[in-house]
This record gives C-alpha cells, structure tokens and sequence, in this order.
C-alpha cells in the first residue's frame, strides 16, 4: 500500500453506508503519486500525496512547469 513519505499519510477505515443502512468495511487509500522531486540538489523518487504537492508548490519548494517557464522568459529579456 502506498504512503506520503513527506506527510506519512495511509490507508484509513470506514464503513460503506447503503440506502438501508446496512454497514460494511471499506478502506480509504490517499492520493499518492509517484514524484522525482529535487532534495538538495539531487533527484529523488518518491510517493507523495498530492495534497502534499500542493503545500510545497504553495510554499515554493517546488516549481510548477508554468512557474519555470515564467522564469525563464524573465531571465532571457
């Protein structure tokens, strides 16, 4: 089963709940993708959760494509 190895994020429990109320066990699994992400300087993969990908797109530890291009244009005028 695949986990966040930034969150730790896994596998959860609950139950299915049918129109009649009948109760039965399902599992949760997280949104985890396989990333190659840059970690001092080095390329690593790792299974990340996407909400995980969100947080350090927002605190800018990571660049979205559109952000490198943005960059670049910047840096050839």
């Amino acid at each position: 089963m695949a986990i966040c190895e930034i969150t730790g994020k896994g596998k959860m429990y609950g139950h299915n709940v049918s129109f009649s109320q009948r109760h039965t066990r399902k599992v949760f699994k997280p949104n985890v993708s396989k990333r190659t992400l840059v970690i001092n300087g080095k390329k690593v993969k790792c299974n990340v959760s996407t909400s995980a990908l969100r947080t350090l797109k927002k605190k800018g530890l990571i660049e979205s494509p559109a952000q490198r291009a943005k960059a670049e244009k910047k840096a050839n005028k």
